[in-house]
């Protein structure tokens, strides 16, 4: 009986076992058929509605000393950064938006410029700064723009006086066992390190050697440790320290003109001059109505050459820089109806007389008037004269003609 039961007990647990393995079986088919469906569903969504990308990215600013172009900030639109004169631009200088809704690149910053941070000077070379430029000042044995070449003979290129005022000792400091020497802005550091002395820097002499902005409109004075600028007489030092302005001796009644004369203020001084109407020439003569104003008398009425002669002369001086840029406008003549008489309907313009009369051109500006051009550059100091007339035409008639004596004084210099 025993023996029956335990064989009984056998063949239920393996009923169970193939019923539970039936079971798991049955299972495993039935979440590969929802792990299925499932697959289909997002399939089927994802194809139907693509997932929407982000619309925008969040604003951008303009880095401090910098600027920003660019107000789209909307997916696939770039955004573009410059830095403001001085500075340089560190991240990056476009980034664009982004479907993540994130920029590309990194933000952008305006760091000021430092020609010297990177130490471009070698071999003991001190680095001067300068507006987008640097100079290396070399030690005696070393040359070139960086000290990068050992030099056969080299004193150096600017030069130190025997005034005790262009030298003094450095300032020295004990540091880790070693001593480190410097100088006072304006000196370099001349010598051995055991024996260094610092010299004045002829700033006058390096910038002009080199080429670089050029530190005085005028004179540069080299004085211990700085330099300051001069103007030449007639000037007047403006408060940039290197600009130079011409002095009105006019206008100050700093001038030794007589009575009979008028002062015309010219670059670095002053001219005295008194305009005189042409003498008398068979029907024609003029009549002082101005300083600076004749008129003809009226012509006789058979007389052709009195009606073709200038009805009016008037005197012009204007004062110039030396080498003024070319084309400049220099004068202007027009003309205007006198009441109840029909003015020109035309006219024309041209050089009369003068010496250099090549450097000039005239051309019409408007229908009433006419301009004369500086075509060729002039180097003063030196004076030029030039006569403009303009003749007026009505009908094709010719009706009156009128002279302008035009006097330039150029200035020795360029400012």
């Amino acid at each position: 009986q025993s023996c029956l039961s335990r064989q009984q007990l056998l063949a239920a647990i393996r009923q169970m076992q193939q019923l539970l393995k039936g079971q798991e079986t049955r299972f495993s088919e039935g979440l590969r058929a929802v792990r299925s469906r499932l697959s289909t569903i997002h399939a089927s969504l994802a194809k139907a509605a693509p997932e929407l990308p982000a619309a925008s990215c969040p604003a951008l600013q303009a880095p401090a000393d910098g600027r920003k172009f660019g107000t789209k900030y909307l997916v696939d639109h770039e955004v573009h950064f410059a830095c403001d004169p001085g500075f340089q631009l560190l991240g990056s200088s476009t980034r664009m938006c982004q479907a993540n809704g994130s920029w590309t690149g990194q933000e952008p910053r305006c760091a000021e410029i430092s020609e010297c941070s990177s130490s471009p000077c070698q071999n003991g070379g001190t680095c001067l700064e300068g507006l987008k430029h640097f100079k290396c000042l070399c030690p005696p044995q070393w040359t070139g723009t960086t000290c990068q070449y050992q030099a056969q003979t080299a004193p150096p290129a600017w030069g130190v006086t025997d005034d005790p005022a262009f030298s003094r000792q450095p300032r020295c400091a004990q540091i880790a066992q070693t001593q480190q020497c410097s100088c006072d802005p304006g000196f370099h550091m001349s010598g051995t390190a055991s024996n260094g002395i610092c010299q004045d820097l002829n700033e006058c002499e390096v910038y002009q050697q080199e080429g670089g902005p050029r530190l005085c409109a005028h004179a540069c004075v080299n004085i211990p440790g700085s330099f300051r600028c001069s103007c030449p007489v007639g000037y007047v030092l403006l408060g940039d320290g290197k600009s130079c302005e011409d002095i009105d001796e006019c206008s100050l009644s700093q001038d030794n003109c007589t009575s009979g004369s008028t002062c015309i203020n010219v670059g670095g001084g002053f001219q005295c001059v008194t305009p005189q109407c042409p003498p008398a020439a068979g029907n024609v003569s003029y009549v002082k109505t101005s300083a600076f104003q004749c008129e003809r008398n009226p012509c006789p009425m058979e007389s052709r050459s009195c009606h073709q002669a200038p009805k009016t002369i008037s005197f012009h001086y204007l004062s110039l820089p030396s080498k003024l840029q070319t084309p400049a406008p220099l004068f202007r003549m027009a003309t205007a109806a006198a009441p109840g008489r029909p003015g020109p309907d035309s006219l024309r313009f041209g050089i009369a007389g003068g010496n250099n009369r090549g450097h000039f051109v005239v051309q019409r500006s408007d229908r009433h008037t006419g301009e004369l051009l500086l075509v060729q550059s002039l180097q003063g100091p030196r004076t030029i004269h030039v006569d403009v007339d303009m003749a007026e035409y009505l009908d094709r008639v010719f009706q009156t003609k009128h002279l302008s004596k035009i006097t330039l004084f150029v200035s020795a210099y360029e400012f």
